[in-house]
């Protein structure tokens, strides 16, 4: 297998009689050290799991229940009301001598039942209070006698110190929302963007459906909802990802920025380094679940489901439909350098490689100077092909080339040593910024094992990035991963003053073994076109990067409105004023207060949100029309926000309806209609969950700058934003250079205008336009941050103090 150790005293030499096989004492110890390790490993996972299940009680707890029942025993009380003799009577009789070992085991039977019976009510009540939303539906910083004492009763019965999965067996179902108010939903959101002529008719198709087809299909769903964790995600994961034939490329991947300003270190092989130390770090907490949960409120936990993937998992191609490949465990990553591909074990024999052993293995790598073999350099582009494709070629793959496919497959992850360097440059800040998102989305084409969960990308100046491949979870989890990784690498690892990693090498390590590739010819011609797709996909896509630095959230919460619904409105403006029209906007929100929850659509373009944009290019209105009209925009946002968190969205139940009528062979013209809707834009807010990991004061720049996706229409945008620290807003945008109707540049030109607009209307912020204008070689520069970051020595370097 390819997760199995490489032994250390396992030296296989060919003779004329075929393999001599030389056994020595390390061999025996390395075997009883694995067998170890395998032990440890799994007594470990028994523990934590046994201790979830238990959650919110204890092992302790029934210690405690135990003793009381023999207190009470040995005081001639019988709290369990005879039950215990009834136990005795079952019990084997061992003779006169054993009665009292009888009376013992007894007691313990009828404790455990009863924790068990506690364990079950503790669940049970606390997953009834966990289906109240009451308190996502108050006013921001308003909260009713109810949500007070609903957030008491939650305190008292969640339990002290939980682990990752504690809460994943309290956590309620997602409902199946109402057919009708889905249906009167939906039609709200595409008012805006449709004809009097075409609304009509729409509406006559959604009451069709109402009267003929839709409880048919509901009575399905809310069967579903009562056998299945959740009603929607694994559909959700099986028709949307996996049974997509389209390059993963671009169209599925989504990407993770390095911190924007500072670079830790300039040597690639430190920085890969420390920064695969830190990710192994993480995967060794969150396979003893010390990640703590994540929680709402401080209170509210979310499903921790999507966790399980991050390591050790490949989108396996297949002809049909794709499966995702999960290993317990590896113990290697794989590297692709200059054609090349290596195997590059992570552990010793009691634990994981240090920093400064990793990065001497990553130097040996970037010091080898053999070249790639023929068509081994292009090889990973059949990960970027249309899955059909690549999943007949891995069939010749698998049959010519099986051990190393396995060695990549298996890995714990995939990492790419990039030749160039890439990040922000003085130089040309606006272009290095987009060549780095592009780099990290698309690369060369052939520079990615995209089937991998995610890619560790390093680039010869010592830039990071991820590339994430997106069925296995959503954004916020790889994004989790990510906030510890260079929080560690840069606070807790740290950097000798000469960039290396902190520690001594290990000369004792063997050398990263080389993957060899018996590629057979028929593969050849089938590289060579997916190579030629890869780069064409990569050559259309268009990539902008931009900070706005003149307000943030700080500024935002003065205004005494929800960040996020700020930004969607002013992309409302933006996207008007690029394409005069308005179009169906796509904004992800997350489900994960319910088990296994994923995703939801906020439909972002409401009738509010365009009355606000039309009152902005009417001249005739004044800015209190304006400003008022923009406050109704954001709480209508924020009310469909809340209703999408809480099940309450239109898309994912629509999307299951149609999922159901194709599964029955019903046509409905209405859910055929909704099916094929186009996004124009497509947006989504990166979160930063993990702010307590980050010193913000002391080292401002050591924020990330968060990553983008590319746009889910060829004449559409792909919009992220990340708030860093309190005021800086990080946007990312990408669009298709074949699409005369969009341009990354000038998208995101009018979000920045859009912003100091609506930031206008508000008194405190009506000096940022006047400041905001300059020369057209200052707008670059300041957009990307260094004219406002003049001041203090921290801010302004590109390399960071030692930490």
């Amino acid at each position: 297998m390819a997760e199995a150790h490489q032994a250390v005293g396992f030296r296989p030499s060919l003779t004329s009689d075929g393999v001599e096989v030389e056994l020595s004492a390390p061999v025996l110890q390395e075997i009883y050290l694995s067998g170890l390790r395998s032990w440890k490993r799994h007594l470990s996972r028994f523990w934590n799991d046994f201790l979830t299940g238990v959650f919110p009680a204890s092992p302790l707890s029934w210690l405690f229940l135990f003793s009381a029942i023999q207190l009470a025993w040995f005081l001639q009380l019988d709290p369990s009301l005879g039950l215990m003799e009834k136990i005795k009577e079952l019990l084997p009789d061992w003779g006169g001598q054993h009665h009292r070992l009888r009376g013992i085991l007894a007691a313990a039977l009828f404790a455990s039942c009863l924790w068990g019976a506690l364990i079950f009510t503790l669940h049970v009540a606390l997953r009834l209070l966990l289906s109240y939303h009451g308190w996502l539906l108050e006013p921001h910083g308003a909260m009713s006698s109810p949500t007070k004492t609903w957030l008491a009763l939650v305190r008292i019965f969640s339990g002290r110190h939980p682990m990752l999965f504690s809460y994943q067996r309290s956590l309620p179902r997602q409902p199946v929302p109402s057919v009708q108010d889905t249906v009167r939903k939906y039609l709200e959101s595409v008012r805006p963007v449709l004809s009097d002529e075409d609304f009509d008719w729409t509406a006559v198709l959604a009451q069709e459906f109402l009267r003929l087809q839709a409880s048919l299909l509901q009575w399905y769903l809310r069967l579903k909802s009562w056998w299945a964790s959740n009603y929607v995600s694994d559909w959700w994961e099986e028709f949307v990802y996996l049974r997509s034939r389209n390059p993963l490329m671009v169209n599925s991947n989504y990407y993770m920025m390095d911190f924007l300003y500072v670079t830790p270190t300039p040597l690639q092989a430190a920085r890969a380094g420390n920064a695969i130390h830190a990710l192994l770090l993480y995967r060794h907490r969150l396979n003893r679940q010390e990640i703590p949960p994540t929680l709402l409120m401080g209170m509210r936990p979310l499903c921790s489901a999507q966790y399980e993937k991050i390591f050790n998992t490949t989108r396996i191609p297949g002809v049909q439909r794709d499966y995702i490949h999960h290993l317990h465990d590896s113990q290697h990553v794989a590297v692709f350098h200059r054609g090349r591909f290596f195997r590059v074990g992570t552990h010793s024999r009691n634990s994981l490689l240090s920093p400064r052993a990793l990065e001497q293995q990553f130097q040996r790598i970037l010091d080898d100077p053999s070249p790639a073999c023929p068509y081994e350099e292009h090889l990973a582009a059949l990960t970027a092909a249309p899955r059909d494709t690549w999943a007949q070629v891995r069939t010749s793959l698998k049959t010519q080339a099986a051990e190393a496919l396995e060695v990549v497959e298996g890995a714990a992850f995939f990492v790419s040593l990039d030749a160039e360097p890439a990040g922000l440059t003085r130089e040309d800040p606006a272009a290095s910024l987009d060549a780095y998102a592009h780099a990290l989305l698309a690369g060369r084409g052939h520079d990615r094992w995209f089937d991998k969960s995610f890619t560790l990308i390093v680039f010869s100046n010592g830039k990071l990035g991820l590339s994430v491949e997106h069925s296995w979870a959503d954004c916020p989890i790889s994004g989790h991963m990510w906030e510890f990784t260079l929080a560690t690498e840069c606070f807790q690892l740290g950097y000798s003053a000469d960039g290396h990693c902190k520690g001594h090498p290990d000369p004792t390590l063997p050398q990263p073994q080389r993957l060899q590739w018996d590629l057979p010819d028929q593969i050849h011609s089938s590289i060579s076109v997916a190579l030629r797709g890869a780069k064409i996909l990569s050559e259309n896509v268009d990539c902008h990067v931009f900070p706005f630095s003149l307000f943030g959230k700080s500024f935002i919460r003065r205004c005494h409105l929800s960040s996020d619904s700020f930004i969607q409105i002013a992309l409302q403006l933006a996207h008007f004023r690029d394409r005069g029209q308005f179009c169906l906007t796509y904004e992800s929100a997350m489900t994960r207060l319910f088990l296994e929850g994923r995703t939801e659509t906020v439909r972002s373009c409401t009738r509010e949100a365009c009355s606000f944009v039309r009152a902005m290019e009417d001249k005739e209105k004044t800015d209190p029309q304006c400003l008022a009209l923009f406050r109704v925009a954001v709480d209508k946002h924020q009310a469909l926000l809340k209703a999408a968190m809480s099940g309450q969205g239109v898309d994912r139940h629509l999307f299951a309806l149609y999922i159901v009528s194709r599964f029955l062979h019903l046509q409905s013209p209405f859910l055929t209609q909704v099916h094929s809707e186009q996004w124009q834009l497509s947006t989504s807010q990166i979160p930063v969950q993990q702010m307590h990991l980050f010193d913000i004061h002391n080292y401002p720049d050591y924020v990330s700058s968060g990553g983008g996706f590319g746009p889910a229409d060829e004449h559409g945008y792909g919009v992220s934003y990340i708030f860093m620290g309190d005021d800086m807003i990080t946007f990312h945008i990408s669009s298709k250079k074949s699409s005369t109707k969009t341009d990354s540049h000038r998208l995101g030109q009018h979000i920045e205008d859009a912003l100091l607009d609506v930031a206008s209307l508000f008194q405190a912020g009506q000096h940022f336009k006047r400041q905001f204008r300059g020369s057209r070689e200052e707008d670059s520069r300041r957009r990307c941050g260094f004219l406002s970051r003049q001041t203090g020595a921290s801010k302004t370097s590109m390399t960071s103090p030692e930490i």
